[in-house]
């Protein structure tokens, strides 16, 4: 029986170790480094976004911590996820994290008759690709180490689709079956994979449909909870991942969608 070597009131504790999160200039990557410095972790914020991790930066230091605790810290890491060679600097530098989590994406919604071979690319890279080759060059030192917790962010897209979704979706199930792969692979040496799939949530990358009155409110009823998600109501399960409180879960997918693909998301029947 695997016991936590500080007890279960600190199953989600992370004090003093070292987590990178991809993507953590804005969004759901910000908030998820709030969440982990407030749970004690040191967090390093990588994003070409340089100024948008600067002030990820800030505002993870002023997290105030749990009382009698700790706040972790926080420093920018500048980083294009699309080029391969900064990928393996960057890699050198973290030295074997105690945690991945990879936040980046994108997404063109346009029916597939109207996608550009340009466009597929893109939101392939982003969505997929970035995962890959961030995976290949921070699990072997993690494995090496005997240890360590890649989170990537699918989407609940990757389970049901709608039209104009079509490469976004794939992206996003490929990315499932990509993260559990990786949990095979690197299993035997400590290594967990795991996927947090949104619904629908309050990003720049939703603000297309957002600004949309319309899309808006269909989107938000569209789940039980009948609302949109905050960002913030995403870190909680990014924190969960990485801490001790889940160290017999890989391969999983752990769904944050206010319970849009459970009813359905499509019809309130009156009987």
């Amino acid at each position: 029986m695997h016991r936590t070597t500080s007890g279960y009131a600190n199953l989600f504790r992370l004090d003093g170790r070292r987590i990178v999160v991809v993507g953590g200039a804005g969004g759901i990557g910000r908030e998820s480094v709030r969440a982990l410095a407030a749970h004690g972790a040191d967090v390093i914020v990588a994003d070409r976004d340089e100024a948008g991790a600067v002030e990820t930066v800030r505002l993870a230091r002023q997290e105030p911590p749990a009382p009698g605790s700790r706040t972790g810290t926080a420093v920018p890491y500048p980083l294009d996820v699309l080029d391969d060679d900064a990928v393996l600097r960057a890699a050198a530098d973290w030295d074997a994290p105690d945690g991945l989590v990879v936040t980046v994406g994108a997404n063109v919604r346009k029916r597939i008759a109207d996608y550009s071979l340009d466009e597929f690319d893109r939101v392939i890279a982003l969505n997929l690709r970035a995962h890959l080759s961030l995976m290949k060059a921070v699990a072997p030192a993690m494995a090496a180490r005997g240890s360590g917790s890649v989170v990537g962010f699918a989407s609940m897209r990757a389970f049901t689709v709608e039209a104009g979704q079509s490469v976004y979706a794939a992206a996003k199930a490929g990315l499932v079956q990509l993260l559990r792969t990786a949990a095979d692979e690197w299993g035997p040496q400590g290594v967990r994979f795991n996927a947090i799939a949104p619904g629908v949530v309050r990003t720049p990358l939703t603000d297309q449909i957002a600004d949309d009155p319309r899309w808006y409110d269909a989107y938000a009823q569209a789940s039980a909870l009948r609302r949109w998600a905050g960002a913030d109501e995403i870190a909680g399960a990014v924190a969960y991942l990485v801490s001790d409180a889940s160290t017999f879960v890989t391969g999983s997918v752990l769904t944050v969608d206010g319970g849009w693909t459970a009813v359905d998301g499509r019809f309130d029947p009156s009987v």
